[in-house]
């Protein structure tokens, strides 16, 4: 490779062609990446399919999507999670919302975190358990309400 050495305020400095300096850089931009690619398989992970991410960012109900993914038919997953099948649907569709008790048990059935398919309850049911773990008593629904008010002001550490 073609260099120079030069020497400035006792520090040695390599001067390279600058399409020599581009082919270190994109290498080592090429090492980084499959460093993190190296990082994300070690741990143990799904990964979700970019087709998936997007059903999720454009705001497709998460619940339908995951099913879909683990190729879950309604039938399945409402006898998996022990409701009804219209019930179901109506989750789905909009039409009807879920207690945290079902929510947890489609989260469980479908192999994800509760916070996978209703972040906001899961915020909520985290405070509410903090709360009462820390008061050792059982909080109303207008104080679980008001912290969860609070939560939902600040935002997300991710």
């Amino acid at each position: 490779m073609n260099h120079k050495t030069i020497e400035r305020d006792g520090k040695r400095f390599i001067l390279v062609p600058k399409e020599a300096y581009e082919r270190m850089r994109a290498a080592l931009e090429d090492r980084d990446d499959v460093r993190a690619y190296d990082r994300a398989k070690a741990k143990d992970q799904e990964m979700v399919p970019a087709a998936i991410a997007d059903r999720l960012l454009t705001g497709e109900n998460p619940i339908r999507v995951w099913r879909e993914h683990r190729h879950l038919t309604q039938d399945k997953l409402a006898f998996e999670a022990a409701i009804a099948n219209p019930y179901l649907s109506q989750i789905e569709t909009g039409k009807r919302s879920a207690s945290v008790d079902v929510l947890r048990r489609l989260a469980r059935v479908l192999r994800l975190e509760l916070d996978d398919i209703a972040p906001e309850i899961a915020s909520r049911a985290t405070v509410r358990a903090f709360q009462a773990k820390i008061s050792r008593q059982p909080i109303s629904h207008q104080g679980a309400k008001a912290i969860a008010r609070v939560g939902a002001a600040r935002p997300n550490k991710r």
